[in-house]
């Protein structure tokens, strides 16, 4: 692969793996947020996950990644990401996102949704709904011409307009043979940074994670589960997607 600055140029051969694995992993999200629902143990996720992996013929890319114990990141409320799925049971009014990476003829794929489970609070509905739109517009900036921190900013201004805060600690990646490869992805633009010029070829998985309070973080005793310091909610969403000489190409889509 050619590299820019230290981030790998795909061509359209490893583009095509990445879709697929992309693809894939949209799929696995599909299934998994068609069994969201109250009285559900989030263990259920993990073991339908790895049954669905082995379906497909892809490796769960979480599953031993610098240690981490399960195939994906099962994350409830006030948990931002890293969650371990167990034997709690899914209650009417919780908000879960679920963050899935796959790996394809050593590609890898990564992506992640927040789910309502039953009805949920207008204030945590719009919590999702606001991360989501986030991630869309962070992504119409993803183009050559562009710098890195139109996508960061995009992404912070929206989140930030809405009252809501930006997660610092945590960053999207690029991505290809490597689940994270450079360069790191903010959701937001950090002071002095003079980003980064995008070029046709990389591959970037983007992902806010955004908050009902404070941006502030805590680790629990698991030492991976991040939760909100004010313990208030929080959503995330990521797709993994192209630069292309004609724009963003989204790659996480089951379609």
């Amino acid at each position: 692969m050619k590299k820019y600055r230290g981030v790998f140029l795909k061509n359209e051969k490893e583009i095509g793996l990445l879709r697929e694995a992309n693809r894939i992993g949209a799929i696995i999200l599909d299934v998994l947020g068609e069994h969201v629902r109250p009285g559900v143990k989030t263990i259920f996720f993990h073991e339908l996950t790895m049954n669905l992996c082995k379906q497909f013929n892809v490796k769960p890319a979480f599953l031993g990644l610098y240690g981490f114990p399960y195939s994906l990141c099962c994350s409830i409320n006030e948990e931002i990401v890293h969650g371990f799925p167990s034997d709690r049971e899914l209650k009417e009014g919780d908000i879960v996102s679920f963050d899935v990476g796959v790996c394809y003829e050593g590609f890898y794929g990564d992506n992640a949704r927040t789910f309502a489970v039953g009805a949920v609070s207008e204030n945590a509905q719009k919590l999702i709904d606001v991360t989501r739109e986030s991630l869309m517009l962070g992504i119409e900036q993803a183009r050559p011409g562009n710098n890195l921190n139109d996508v960061s900013r995009a992404i912070q201004e929206h989140a930030e307009s809405h009252g809501f805060g930006i997660v610092r600690r945590f960053v999207g990646h690029g991505i290809g043979r490597k689940l994270h490869e450079k360069p790191e992805v903010p959701n937001f633009v950090p002071q002095g940074s003079a980003g980064l010029p995008l070029k046709a070829g990389m591959v970037i998985a983007i992902e806010p994670m955004v908050t009902e309070g404070s941006y502030d973080v805590d680790i629990l005793d698991d030492k991976w589960t991040a939760v909100t310091k004010d313990r208030k909610l929080s959503a995330h969403f990521e797709h993994s997607i192209a630069i292309t000489s004609d724009g963003p190409v989204i790659l996480s889509l089951s379609d």
